[in-house]
């Protein structure tokens, strides 16, 4: 999509299973012929190394991933862990993803940003499925060093209130942020016209879990999305017949698909949101595409039955389907849209940058588009996580985002999961638990500042390739609306000087 690097995770089984094959990284090369079959690759353990098979894959191309998953799990077992794409990558769609299945077999954690189902489809591989049954246990220099900052990484998990159990996430998932940032002005709303939804509360996490209250006679609290996670903020929905409508609605899908259409129908967010895990689309992608649509008129705003139409056309591959695929920068260009919420051709998160600037400067500058995860300034700026800064001021705002998109380097690169941000922020012993954790199992001797630096190192390679595939400087940049166009409620206009971004990586 950004024509760029690209990086996307998940919370599976199938990473940690992939290391119990004593696997590192998994490393596809080369573009077969269109023409050529889809084929999968399974991957098991032989009693002494990993073993490699492959198999024809073509009869399950074309449909939706809730038809396909069940099949492969009677092929192959319920302990396989398997990653794939739907119809969305088979058809080269830049909103497209790679998906997982959860610890319940469902195919729905996505590593959905920046078009990486069509990157995979293109490769001709349908499936990549793992099975570490009898493999050994993953080795490790020091384990006593790695128990040691296990338990202190578990016991801040375990005090934070973001991440305790029964907490913000467990209870009600990423959804939470909905009210919290509607209150503060920065939950994008009709296309980003606006910071503030009158219809917030019907979709946030709130709502979901005392909808499930009332349907399923219970207080329902959230899973977890891979092996070992004690955060557990993966939420379903459930219908009023206690069927799933959805598993799971994230903060990203319940507003790019609800706020910034208009939409507080919660039960047509589901309908969306599992359409678009079926298809294997983007739902920040999707719903950010969705409104420049309807900025562009094809449909009005809080039309959640003609929305739920227009995925539906993705999933067909009808010409408008394929229009809209392209993703919100397209879409905008293509309809000649003015405001069109993009960096680098990817559609914006559920952050305002108007009203949150150091995610602003995230957007701008990331080597991946406009992405929340590259560097979660949201932690200092809207929870007051490591002390609170306030989110309408640009002061200090390039060297916050600096530093957290570093140390995101650095908990991607060790497939830590995000949310521990919260608690390591907070809790010193939290964060020098995650550091043991990894020496303990690499024999590293990283402290704060060598995280740092590695941290560092990664974007350094990463806008070096970036700029060798044609991304200058010039593209670290929001869209000139939000330069000129005040955002109610605060009014603010994005006023962070194009020298303050390039300050962020400047000399790298």
């Amino acid at each position: 999509m950004t024509g760029g690097i690209k990086e996307a995770n998940a919370g599976t089984a199938w990473g940690p299973d992939l290391a119990k094959l004593k696997i590192r990284a998994l490393v596809l090369e080369g573009q077969p012929d269109p023409k050529e079959p889809y084929f999968g690759v399974r991957i098991t353990w032989d009693g002494e190394k990993p073993a490699v098979e492959f198999f024809e894959a073509d009869e399950y191309t074309g449909k939706d991933v809730y038809e396909v998953y069940p099949e492969m799990f009677e092929k192959y077992g319920r302990k396989a862990s398997i990653a794939s794409m739907g119809k969305a990558g088979e058809m080269g769609y830049s909103n497209s993803g790679i998906v997982f299945n959860d610890m319940h077999q469902r195919p729905s954690r996505y590593a959905g940003r920046g078009g990486l189902g069509a990157v995979m489809a293109s490769k001709r591989v349908k499936f990549i499925v793992l099975d570490s049954t009898g493999a050994p246990a993953i080795e490790m220099v020091d384990k006593a060093l790695f128990d040691e900052g296990r338990k202190k990484l578990i016991d801040a998990i375990r005090s934070h209130p973001i991440s305790q159990p029964k907490g913000g996430l467990n209870s009600y998932g990423t959804a939470v942020l909905v009210n919290i940032l509607n209150e503060a002005g920065g939950l994008p709303t009709r296309n980003f016209s606006a910071g503030r939804f009158e219809g917030a509360a019907k979709t946030s996490g709130e709502a979901i879990f005392e909808t499930n209250k009332e349907r399923m006679g219970k207080e329902v609290y959230n899973h977890a999305c891979s092996p070992g996670c004690i955060i557990q903020c993966s939420n379903t929905l459930y219908r009023p017949d206690q069927s799933e409508a959805t598993s799971c609605i994230e903060y990203e899908s319940t507003w790019s698909l609800g706020a910034n259409l208009g939409i507080d129908n919660l039960d047509d967010i589901a309908t969306m949101n599992q359409l678009c895990n079926a298809y294997g689309l983007d739902t920040i992608e999707t719903g950010g595409t969705l409104g420049v649509a309807m900025e562009a008129g094809l449909l009005e705003f809080g039309d959640s039955k003609g929305a739920i139409k227009l995925i539906e056309e993705m999933g067909k591959g009808s010409a408008l389907g394929r229009t809209l695929s392209a993703g919100t920068g397209a879409t905008g260009q293509i309809y000649g849209v003015r405001r069109v919420p993009h960096v680098k051709g990817q559609g914006m998160p559920a952050y305002e940058p108007r009203a949150v600037k150091g995610i602003g400067i995230t957007y701008a500058t990331t080597t991946m588009g406009a992405d929340h995860t590259a560097g979660y300034t949201i932690c200092p700026e809207i929870l007051g996580v490591s002390g609170k800064l306030d989110p309408l001021s640009p002061e200090g705002k390039a060297a916050l985002s600096r530093a957290f998109q570093a140390t995101t380097a650095f908990i991607d690169s060790c497939g830590h999961c995000l949310f521990i941000a919260f608690p390591i922020l907070d809790i010193a012993t939290g964060f020098e638990g995650m550091v043991q954790e990894c020496n303990g199992v690499l024999g590293t001797n990283w402290d704060a500042d060598a995280i740092v630096a590695y941290g560092m190192e990664t974007l350094k390679v990463e806008r070096a390739f970036n700029l060798a595939a044609g991304l200058s400087k010039e593209m670290d940049r929001v869209p000139e609306f939000m330069k000129t166009e005040p955002l109610p409620p605060h009014n603010q206009v994005f006023d962070i000087p194009d020298s303050a971004l390039d300050s962020v990586f400047e000399g790298m």
